[in-house]
């Protein structure tokens, strides 16, 4: 958190970029936080497209042309100042009700310096807009990244979804080769990475987008080059046929309007649509003994996975704690047990400064030994059947509540099972001569 708080006072102001406006920090002291005060924004891309698309119809191309210039304009920016932004996607891409995109979300940002290259990890970019070679492992990248992700997010606003909606890089690797085609046999010398053998593909982006004008073509071409000199500069895009042939872009104020809508949003109705399906059907298995087929199957909503990848454990096995853990209590805090002082960031501002803004609910003079003071851990009367553990200012209060789920750190796990049973036989529950 503390390189985004300084990318983004790197940044400054710009109208394309999201602003920091202070920082929060909690009141707990069993688990201070640390919280970033954004401006408030309406939407994000993938809530409009999908709005667009339940009202069945697609954003046209002066509306397109705005999105992306805007999007550029932002890319530019950070660009010329030193800064890769290393997770463009939709979601992250926010929409004020007067049409003005703004990037967010600088969590995998990094500071890069085009003359003095350094390796820079491979594993950033949300899986459905992450550039190939990223998923081959490179490490010697630069503003090509971004630059594939902006072709991704145009793909999208033109065909209203996403344009490769991989669930595993293997996956994602096909469908971009498959349309972009397989890379040649220097590719792999040039980006330092060991030859892969791929099913051959011929690059067959004309094909799939035949209706667009020959402008827009030449732009996603580019963007969406397997080699990533190809892609050129944000600064090329904006120069391109693509800004300068009519239609020309919009202006943001004309815009097409929808109720405040974000990909969270979204989510929340569709698993409440889930739910609701569940319980129907439940009715239906209890009168009916054959569910009948449906001859319309409904497209699966897909949504946009997690930065990194990765197969979820099963939800029945529980979960050991360890003692960096904590519980959900201590990260998402009641208001009423949470509260909180914080300062308002400036792009010329000292954080040391006395302009603070303190809570309504905790004095000032009482945060410095709220926040920095020392763990302490307030227990519960434990449940029945559970170990009761001493407070312990050197252990997680997470650790202390975990109960009968702890790791049998200092014994045998059957010593637990003999003791309990050697507890039942004392209260004459359990015979002498009988072995459970």
């Amino acid at each position: 958190m503390a390189r985004e708080i300084a990318l983004l006072r790197r940044l400054g102001e710009h109208d394309n970029v999201v602003r920091l406006h202070g920082l929060v920090t909690s009141r707990l002291a069993t688990a201070p936080s640390l919280y970033l005060v954004f401006e408030y924004m309406d939407h994000d891309l993938t809530g409009l497209v999908s709005a667009a698309t339940a009202s069945g119809t697609r954003f046209t191309l002066p509306q397109v042309k705005c999105y992306m210039k805007q999007l550029l304009s932002g890319i530019e920016h950070c660009h010329n100042k030193g800064v890769l932004h290393r997770d463009i996607k939709s979601s992250n891409l926010l929409v004020s009700e007067d049409g003005i995109l703004k990037i967010a979300d600088f969590g995998l940002a990094t500071h890069f310096d085009p003359d003095n290259p350094r390796p820079m990890t491979s594993q950033v970019i949300t899986l459905w807009y992450r550039p190939p070679e990223l998923m081959l492992g490179t490490t010697h990248y630069s503003v090509g990244v971004d630059l594939w992700s902006v072709g991704c997010v145009l793909a999208e606003l033109l065909l209203g979804e996403p344009i490769f909606p991989g669930r595993t890089e293997v996956e994602q690797l096909h469908k971009v080769f498959k349309l972009c085609g397989t890379p040649a046999d220097d590719y792999w010398d040039k980006l330092k990475l060991p030859h892969h053998t791929f099913k051959p593909y011929e690059r067959c982006m004309a094909q799939k987008f035949k209706d667009l004008e020959p402008s827009t073509l030449s732009l996603l071409e580019t963007l969406l080059s397997i080699d990533p000199d190809m892609r050129g500069t944000a600064t090329d895009a904006l120069n391109s046929e693509f800004f300068r042939t009519e239609p020309h872009a919009c202006e943001p104020s004309s815009l097409p309007r929808f109720p405040p809508c974000k990909e969270m949003d979204i989510k929340l109705k569709y698993e409440k649509h889930k739910r609701k399906l569940r319980a129907n059907g439940s009715v239906e298995r209890q009168t009916t003994t054959r569910k009948p087929i449906s001859q319309n199957h409904g497209r699966r909503r897909v949504f946009t996975p997690d930065v990194n990848n990765r197969p979820h454990g099963n939800p029945k096995i529980p979960r050991l704690v360890t003692s960096t853990s904590t519980t959900k209590l201590e990260r998402f805090p009641p208001p009423h047990l949470d509260a909180s002082i914080g300062h308002s960031i400036d792009s010329s501002a000292d954080v040391t400064t006395n302009e603070f803004f303190s809570s309504s609910v905790v004095e000032l003079k009482k945060m410095p030994s709220l926040l920095f003071g020392h763990v302490k851990s307030y227990l519960n009367s434990p449940k029945k059947g559970m170990h009761k553990a001493k407070p312990s200012l050197t252990m997680a209060p997470s650790t202390v509540l975990i109960g009968a789920f702890r790791p049998y750190s200092l014994g045998h796990p059957m010593e637990v099972r003999r003791k309990n049973r050697d507890q039942l036989r004392a209260k004459g529950k359990i015979p002498v001569g009988l072995v459970k």
